[in-house]
């Protein structure tokens, strides 16, 4: 057998694309605001995790250049070596003590995040336990770490209980999971997550990928929200969502962050994250701290649009976040509605499997607080309209 003929037999994307239904890998032309420019043509944005609308702010774009003028535009090196710049360990003690936690370490991607943690904390003695929708980067840190790996049903704690209860008591315990689910915009029971851990001496890592910056009275993430933020051990946030930049980091109990940092692969041969990058997240995380009214308004608009969406039909599943999924369950239903959105200039984003379950195809929309109530009044009518052309809402 050839290695090469699983390439050649696939032939799916380009049946797709010849029927003008290809809705992946495109290419934005210009962003300014909520709007986007593809083909030559704007459209709004609902399809972005720019959830505080910093990407282009005034202040985050003037610290990414001044870094460029002060450090180069990379580091070339990784941290381990000659890539540390003041600028990371300012981040990093900026993080913590934005997290209340006693110490932070950046990886260069969210994705390397994961696997910086996971595959250097758990080893082929101890256990992981995870739920069944973490985001693809824990799933393959998991592969990474040779640990026993067990996934319990989605924010099912009783299944949580039952794996749990069938561990040895000496064997190392951790529990993952996302404290905002990406695809349905759900949130992980973490108070009972928590209850089971400390009854069955588990350690808790929450991905925080979608929650910093949205939920919490301070924009920590899901375990502010819940008000169990000294209860979990190990928080993992990134920064290409309300941060507007590109990375990740961790947070933690400053002996645990000290051992990642020497031990992780994925962190130690890696480039470092760049300077405009890191300049990125601290101009951020100064209007995070400081503007309070961009959370208000994320939440007002997640409101509108979460209880206009149900009122004309469509099924949000579980939200409870501004990720506001529409689910159609059917690939093809899905395909035409994006095509009908994108035809009256809305880019929102299809999403089939393997990213949910087999027979879960959904429109993925996820809003800014910068969005205005004109642009979103627009929106809702082209769904209200593509949905009724196509049979989705009645």
């Amino acid at each position: 057998m050839d290695l090469f003929d699983k390439c050649f037999s696939f032939t799916r994307a380009d049946e797709v694309m010849a029927a003008d239904l290809y809705p992946f890998f495109t290419p934005i032309q210009d962003v300014y605001g909520n709007k986007v420019k593809v083909k030559g043509r704007e459209m709004i944005m609902v399809g972005s995790n720019n959830y505080l609308g910093l990407i282009d702010h005034p202040k985050v774009k003037q610290a990414a250049k001044d870094a460029i003028d002060h450090y180069g535009v990379a580091t070339c090196g990784s941290r381990f070596l000659n890539g540390t710049m003041d600028i990371h360990e300012e981040l990093e003690r900026r993080l913590a003590k934005f997290m209340h936690k006693e110490a932070a370490q950046t990886v260069s991607t969210g994705f390397q995040t994961n696997q910086a943690i996971i595959s250097t904390i758990a080893g082929k003695n101890d256990a992981i336990i995870c739920d069944r929708m973490v985001h693809a980067s824990i799933v393959d840190a998991c592969r990474l770490s040779f640990a026993d790996v067990h996934k319990f049903k989605h924010n099912d704690m009783a299944d949580l209980e039952r794996i749990l209860m069938g561990l040895p008591d000496d064997q190392g315990k951790l529990i993952i999971v996302d404290g905002v689910y990406s695809m349905e915009g759900d949130l992980a029971n973490l108070p009972e997550i928590v209850r089971l851990a400390k009854k069955y001496n588990a350690k808790t890592m929450v991905d925080e990928a979608h929650g910093i910056g949205v939920l919490g009275k301070n924009g920590r993430g899901t375990c502010e929200h819940f008000g169990i933020e000294n209860d979990i051990d190990l928080t993992m946030g990134t920064f290409s969502k309300s941060f507007a930049s590109l990375g990740g980091f961790v947070a933690g109990n400053r002996m645990v962050i000290s051992y990642i940092k020497h031990f992780a692969r994925a962190l130690i041969f890696s480039a470092s994250i760049t300077p405009a990058s890191v300049a990125t997240v601290l101009a951020t995380l100064d209007i995070i701290e400081t503007e309070p009214e961009r959370r208000t308004r994320l939440w007002q608009i997640t409101d509108k649009m979460k209880t206009s969406l149900r009122a004309m039909g469509y099924d949000t599943g579980p939200s409870q976040t501004p990720i506001i999924p529409l689910m159609i369950f059917d690939d093809e239903k899905a395909f035409m509605l994006w095509k009908t959105l994108r035809e009256r200039g809305i880019f929102a984003n299809p999403v089939i499997y393997p990213a949910v379950p087999q027979g879960q195809a959904l429109i993925r929309t996820s809003y800014s607080a910068t969005h205005t109530d004109e642009e979103l009044d627009y929106v809702l009518k082209c769904f209200k309209e593509g949905g009724k052309a196509l049979g989705i809402i009645p």
